[in-house]
């Protein structure tokens, strides 16, 4: 399964330019686009990359609007969508848990019904990928993040010392992020993850990044049972729509991160 979703990713990305222009778009806020940077043409920096980000739950509700080519997309990126977002529940939940809220079962249900967004991404081989940016450092604005990735080229920062750390490439292994909501919920006792795509002059990587957050207006605040007085709270809420509001006004290549907004 996690082959198909790599194999059908690399069909769609070969795809002659004019086919993948029909899902060009600058709007962050539409639920399908294809592009290369965040906002192609308007960002200072450019990335080295091609992106398709697609809604994918309910997946009735989204499938219909993904890439027609190749044919077999929709089939096999759906049974990933539907397989990994299991995954991320199971996840969610013991993560939920671990901080001992009292009434943990309506915000798992909240997270169950709530936004799936898969961000589909190609490295090309750059000639020069030490002065190229893939991705620059960021966190994701999510509860949880899970990633498959082709080959190397995914580092994270370690929040000790600041260095970066190479994530090795396992085959079958998912790459499981926590994003600034959960750091949000937590009140940050857990702390996103800050991470970025370097690139490669021989081969094309390509990853499948799939983001969980609640619905696309609800918002996520500090669980009230991790807030007193020796513990102040550390952040404001915010939503899926707030972040791509937030994402449609900055550029994150200029170290503009959505979490450092939400800090009180």
């Amino acid at each position: 399964m996690l082959d198909d979703a790599l194999s059908v990713a690399g069909k769609f990305f070969d795809l002659p330019t004019r086919e993948k222009m029909k899902l060009m778009s600058n709007d962050v806020h539409k639920p399908v686009r294809c592009g290369t940077s965040l906002k192609d043409g308007i960002d200072k920096v450019q990335f080295w990359r091609v992106f398709l980000k697609h809604y994918a739950h309910p997946l009735k509700d989204w499938i219909h609007l993904w890439p027609q080519n190749p044919p077999d997309y929709r089939e096999k990126m759906g049974r990933y969508c539907e397989e990994v977002k299991k995954v991320g529940l199971e996840v969610m939940e013991a993560v939920i848990e671990s901080l001992g809220l009292k009434n943990p079962t309506n915000l798992t249900k909240k997270i169950e019904d709530g936004m799936q967004v898969m961000a589909v991404n190609c490295y090309p081989p750059c000639p020069e990928p030490e002065i190229a940016l893939g991705l620059p450092p960021h966190s994701d604005y999510s509860c949880l993040t899970i990633l498959y990735q082709s080959c190397p080229g995914l580092e994270i920062m370690d929040f000790e010392d600041g260095t970066w750390k190479a994530i090795p490439h396992i085959p079958g292994a998912l790459q499981v992020h926590v994003g600034d909501h959960f750091e949000v919920l937590s009140n940050g006792l857990y702390k996103s993850v800050v991470h970025r795509a370097t690139l490669n002059s021989v081969r094309t990587r390509i990853s499948i990044t799939c983001l969980f957050s609640l619905g696309i207006d609800d918002k996520m605040e500090s669980a009230i049972e991790l807030v007193d007085d020796q513990h102040p709270q550390k952040y404001r809420e915010s939503s899926f729509r707030d972040f791509l509001n937030f994402l449609a006004n900055n550029d994150i290549a200029e170290g503009k991160n959505f979490i450092d907004i939400l800090k009180i």
